[in-house]
Protein backbone atom coordinates (compact mmCIF):
# COMPACT_ATOMS: atom_id res chain seq x y z
CA UNK A 1 0.00 0.00 0.00
CA UNK A 2 1.66 3.28 -1.09
CA UNK A 3 1.53 6.52 0.89
CA UNK A 4 -1.27 8.12 -1.15
CA UNK A 5 -3.57 5.11 -0.73
CA UNK A 6 -2.69 4.85 2.96
CA UNK A 7 -3.63 8.50 3.53
CA UNK A 8 -6.93 8.03 1.69
CA UNK A 9 -7.69 4.94 3.78
CA UNK A 10 -6.93 6.83 7.00
CA UNK A 11 -9.17 9.72 5.91
CA UNK A 12 -12.00 7.29 5.15
CA UNK A 13 -11.46 5.58 8.51
CA UNK A 14 -11.68 8.83 10.50
CA UNK A 15 -14.76 10.07 8.63
CA UNK A 16 -16.43 6.67 8.93
CA UNK A 17 -15.84 6.34 12.66
CA UNK A 18 -16.94 9.90 13.46
CA UNK A 19 -20.21 9.54 11.50
CA UNK A 20 -20.85 6.14 13.06
CA UNK A 21 -20.34 7.40 16.61
CA UNK A 22 -22.53 10.48 16.14
CA UNK A 23 -25.48 8.75 14.46
CA UNK A 24 -24.97 5.21 15.81
CA UNK A 25 -24.53 3.77 12.33
CA UNK A 26 -23.43 4.85 8.86
CA UNK A 27 -19.73 4.06 9.11
CA UNK A 28 -19.93 1.37 6.49
CA UNK A 29 -21.55 3.87 4.11
CA UNK A 30 -18.16 5.59 3.86
CA UNK A 31 -15.69 2.84 4.69
CA UNK A 32 -16.92 -0.09 2.59
CA UNK A 33 -17.01 1.66 -0.80
CA UNK A 34 -13.77 3.53 -0.05
CA UNK A 35 -11.82 0.39 0.87
CA UNK A 36 -13.42 -1.64 -1.90
CA UNK A 37 -12.33 1.01 -4.40
CA UNK A 38 -8.81 1.30 -3.02
CA UNK A 39 -8.09 -2.33 -2.12
CA UNK A 40 -10.48 -4.37 -4.24
CA UNK A 41 -13.96 -5.62 -3.41
CA UNK A 42 -13.28 -8.68 -1.29
CA UNK A 43 -10.24 -7.33 0.55
CA UNK A 44 -11.91 -3.96 1.07
CA UNK A 45 -15.16 -5.37 2.46
CA UNK A 46 -13.28 -7.79 4.71
CA UNK A 47 -10.95 -5.13 6.13
CA UNK A 48 -13.89 -2.76 6.61
CA UNK A 49 -15.70 -5.40 8.68
CA UNK A 50 -12.65 -5.81 10.92
CA UNK A 51 -12.15 -2.06 11.37
CA UNK A 52 -15.84 -1.44 12.01
CA UNK A 53 -15.94 -4.25 14.57
CA UNK A 54 -13.05 -2.63 16.42
CA UNK A 55 -14.65 0.79 16.22
CA UNK A 56 -17.93 -0.58 17.53
CA UNK A 57 -16.11 -1.87 20.60
CA UNK A 58 -15.13 1.75 21.26
CA UNK A 59 -18.70 2.91 20.64
CA UNK A 60 -20.14 0.37 23.06
CA UNK A 61 -17.65 1.56 25.69
CA UNK A 62 -18.48 5.21 24.99
CA UNK A 63 -22.25 4.57 25.21
CA UNK A 64 -22.05 1.86 27.87
CA UNK A 65 -24.53 3.68 30.10
CA UNK A 66 -27.05 3.91 27.27
CA UNK A 67 -27.35 0.28 26.22
CA UNK A 68 -30.95 -1.01 26.01
CA UNK A 69 -29.83 -4.64 26.09
CA UNK A 70 -33.18 -6.28 26.78
CA UNK A 71 -35.20 -4.20 24.31
CA UNK A 72 -32.68 -4.51 21.50
CA UNK A 73 -31.79 -8.19 22.04
CA UNK A 74 -34.51 -9.73 19.79
CA UNK A 75 -33.67 -7.44 16.86
CA UNK A 76 -29.92 -8.02 17.30
CA UNK A 77 -30.42 -11.79 17.45
CA UNK A 78 -32.34 -11.74 14.17
CA UNK A 79 -29.67 -9.53 12.59
CA UNK A 80 -26.90 -11.95 13.57
CA UNK A 81 -28.70 -14.99 12.17
CA UNK A 82 -29.41 -13.21 8.90
CA UNK A 83 -25.83 -11.88 8.71
CA UNK A 84 -24.44 -15.40 8.98
CA UNK A 85 -26.52 -16.60 6.03
CA UNK A 86 -26.20 -13.39 4.01
CA UNK A 87 -23.49 -14.76 1.75
CA UNK A 88 -25.70 -17.71 0.79
CA UNK A 89 -28.60 -15.37 0.05
CA UNK A 90 -26.32 -13.24 -2.11
CA UNK A 91 -25.46 -16.27 -4.23
CA UNK A 92 -29.11 -17.25 -4.58
CA UNK A 93 -30.62 -13.84 -5.42
CA UNK A 94 -29.57 -11.30 -8.07
CA UNK A 95 -27.96 -8.29 -6.43
CA UNK A 96 -30.10 -5.84 -8.41
CA UNK A 97 -33.28 -7.44 -7.09
CA UNK A 98 -32.12 -7.20 -3.48
CA UNK A 99 -30.94 -3.61 -3.96
CA UNK A 100 -34.34 -2.66 -5.37
CA UNK A 101 -36.07 -4.30 -2.40
CA UNK A 102 -33.90 -2.33 0.02
CA UNK A 103 -34.78 0.96 -1.67
CA UNK A 104 -38.52 0.17 -1.72
CA UNK A 105 -38.41 -0.83 1.96
CA UNK A 106 -36.65 2.40 2.85
CA UNK A 107 -39.22 4.49 0.97
CA UNK A 108 -42.18 2.73 2.59
CA UNK A 109 -40.71 2.99 6.08
CA UNK A 110 -39.87 6.66 5.58
CA UNK A 111 -43.52 7.20 4.66
CA UNK A 112 -44.60 5.36 7.81
CA UNK A 113 -42.26 7.60 9.82
CA UNK A 114 -43.73 10.77 8.32
CA UNK A 115 -47.38 9.81 8.94
CA UNK A 116 -46.60 8.10 12.24
CA UNK A 117 -47.87 4.58 11.51
CA UNK A 118 -46.44 3.13 14.73
CA UNK A 119 -48.25 -0.18 14.41
CA UNK A 120 -46.88 -0.73 10.91
CA UNK A 121 -43.32 0.01 12.04
CA UNK A 122 -43.55 -2.43 14.95
CA UNK A 123 -44.96 -5.12 12.69
CA UNK A 124 -42.12 -4.58 10.24
CA UNK A 125 -39.31 -4.74 12.81
CA UNK A 126 -38.51 -8.48 12.38
CA UNK A 127 -38.50 -8.14 8.59
CA UNK A 128 -36.28 -5.08 8.76
CA UNK A 129 -33.90 -6.83 11.18
CA UNK A 130 -33.59 -9.94 9.01
CA UNK A 131 -33.17 -7.91 5.83
CA UNK A 132 -30.57 -5.74 7.53
CA UNK A 133 -28.49 -8.74 8.54
CA UNK A 134 -28.84 -10.36 5.12
CA UNK A 135 -27.71 -7.27 3.22
CA UNK A 136 -24.89 -6.73 5.69
CA UNK A 137 -23.70 -10.30 5.20
CA UNK A 138 -23.38 -10.18 1.44
CA UNK A 139 -22.62 -6.52 0.73
CA UNK A 140 -20.61 -5.39 3.75
CA UNK A 141 -23.16 -2.74 4.68
CA UNK A 142 -26.69 -3.11 6.03
CA UNK A 143 -27.88 0.03 4.28
CA UNK A 144 -30.75 1.95 5.86
CA UNK A 145 -32.46 -1.14 7.24
CA UNK A 146 -30.52 -1.43 10.50
CA UNK A 147 -31.40 2.11 11.48
CA UNK A 148 -35.04 1.58 10.60
CA UNK A 149 -35.22 -1.69 12.55
CA UNK A 150 -33.79 -0.11 15.70
CA UNK A 151 -35.96 2.97 15.31
CA UNK A 152 -39.04 0.79 15.79
CA UNK A 153 -38.02 0.44 19.47
CA UNK A 154 -39.03 4.09 20.06
CA UNK A 155 -35.84 4.91 21.99
CA UNK A 156 -34.49 8.35 22.81
CA UNK A 157 -31.52 9.31 20.69
CA UNK A 158 -28.78 8.33 23.17
CA UNK A 159 -30.26 4.86 23.71
CA UNK A 160 -30.90 4.56 19.97
CA UNK A 161 -27.19 5.15 19.30
CA UNK A 162 -26.38 2.61 22.02
CA UNK A 163 -28.65 -0.01 20.45
CA UNK A 164 -27.25 0.64 16.98
CA UNK A 165 -23.70 0.43 18.29
CA UNK A 166 -24.35 -2.89 20.01
CA UNK A 167 -26.07 -4.34 16.96
CA UNK A 168 -23.26 -3.15 14.71
CA UNK A 169 -20.63 -4.68 16.98
CA UNK A 170 -22.24 -8.12 16.95
CA UNK A 171 -22.90 -8.01 13.20
CA UNK A 172 -19.44 -6.77 12.21
CA UNK A 173 -17.72 -9.21 14.55
CA UNK A 174 -19.71 -12.04 12.94
CA UNK A 175 -18.68 -10.92 9.45
CA UNK A 176 -15.04 -10.33 10.43
CA UNK A 177 -14.74 -13.81 11.92
CA UNK A 178 -16.22 -15.41 8.79
CA UNK A 179 -13.96 -13.38 6.51
CA UNK A 180 -10.90 -14.18 8.61
CA UNK A 181 -11.72 -17.88 8.55
CA UNK A 182 -11.98 -17.66 4.76
CA UNK A 183 -8.55 -16.02 4.56
CA UNK A 184 -9.87 -12.70 3.23
CA UNK A 185 -8.12 -10.61 5.90
CA UNK A 186 -4.34 -10.57 5.55
CA UNK A 187 -1.85 -10.26 8.39
CA UNK A 188 -1.25 -6.66 7.31
CA UNK A 189 -4.97 -6.06 7.69
CA UNK A 190 -4.81 -7.10 11.35
CA UNK A 191 -1.74 -4.91 11.87
CA UNK A 192 -3.56 -1.99 10.30
CA UNK A 193 -6.56 -2.52 12.56
CA UNK A 194 -4.31 -2.47 15.63
CA UNK A 195 -2.56 0.67 14.40
CA UNK A 196 -5.95 2.33 13.84
CA UNK A 197 -7.01 1.97 17.49
CA UNK A 198 -6.04 5.59 18.36
CA UNK A 199 -8.15 6.77 15.42
CA UNK A 200 -11.05 4.64 16.68
CA UNK A 201 -10.82 6.20 20.13
CA UNK A 202 -10.48 9.80 18.92
CA UNK A 203 -13.16 9.55 16.25
CA UNK A 204 -15.60 7.79 18.58
CA UNK A 205 -15.41 10.48 21.22
CA UNK A 206 -15.60 13.18 18.55
CA UNK A 207 -18.78 11.57 17.26
CA UNK A 208 -20.20 11.29 20.77
CA UNK A 209 -19.47 14.98 21.34
CA UNK A 210 -21.33 15.84 18.13
CA UNK A 211 -24.25 13.67 19.25
CA UNK A 212 -24.46 15.39 22.64
CA UNK A 213 -24.38 18.88 21.15
CA UNK A 214 -26.92 18.65 18.35
CA UNK A 215 -30.60 19.24 19.00
CA UNK A 216 -33.27 16.57 18.62
CA UNK A 217 -34.16 18.08 15.27
CA UNK A 218 -30.51 18.08 14.28
CA UNK A 219 -30.11 14.43 15.28
CA UNK A 220 -33.23 13.48 13.31
CA UNK A 221 -31.82 15.27 10.27
CA UNK A 222 -28.46 13.50 10.74
CA UNK A 223 -30.22 10.14 10.99
CA UNK A 224 -32.20 10.66 7.79
CA UNK A 225 -29.18 12.17 6.01
CA UNK A 226 -27.31 8.92 6.61
CA UNK A 227 -30.34 7.00 5.40
CA UNK A 228 -30.53 9.11 2.24
CA UNK A 229 -26.81 8.56 1.68
CA UNK A 230 -27.27 4.80 1.87
CA UNK A 231 -30.15 4.92 -0.59
CA UNK A 232 -28.26 7.17 -3.03
CA UNK A 233 -25.36 4.73 -2.97
CA UNK A 234 -27.72 1.85 -3.72
CA UNK A 235 -29.31 3.71 -6.62
CA UNK A 236 -25.90 4.56 -8.11
CA UNK A 237 -24.72 0.94 -7.90
CA UNK A 238 -27.88 -0.58 -9.43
Amino acid sequence: MDIAILLLVLLAVVASFAVSASAGFGGSLILVPALALLLGSKSGVALAALLLAGNNVMKVVAYRRSMPYRRAAPIIAMMVVATAIGAALFVAAPERVVTGAVIVTFALTFLAERIDLKGLRRFGAPILALASGATSGFSGTSGPLKGLAMRTLQLDRVHLVGALSLGSLVGDATKASIFAEAGLISRNGFYFAIAAIPLMIGSTYLGRRINSRVSELGFTRLFWAVMAGYTTRLLVTM
